[in-house]
């Protein structure tokens, strides 16, 4: 069963409360997802272990429930 928007919204908000996310369904399917995700947790991280955050929020169902997940991953630009 594919992973609704709300559902994968939800994993990544309770991960990143402070994060700004937009997610777009890529097929239409439930199953292909590209998420932009902006938050504080990830400064000063390399890219591989934001992704791997990402990954560890989605609780295991990534390659069940969700079958794809294009990520962009930030941190927020610094104030001066």
């Amino acid at each position: 069963m594919p992973m609704s928007v709300e559902t994968l919204r939800q994993h990544l908000i309770e991960a990143f409360p402070d994060a700004e996310i937009a997610i777009d369904d890529l097929a239409g399917d439930g199953d292909h997802y590209r998420a932009r995700i902006v938050s504080s947790t990830f400064a000063g991280m390399p890219r591989v272990r934001q992704h791997q955050l990402v990954y560890a929020a989605l609780k295991g169902q990534m390659g069940g429930e969700l079958h794809a997940l294009a990520l962009e991953t930030a941190a927020p630009p610094k104030e001066d």
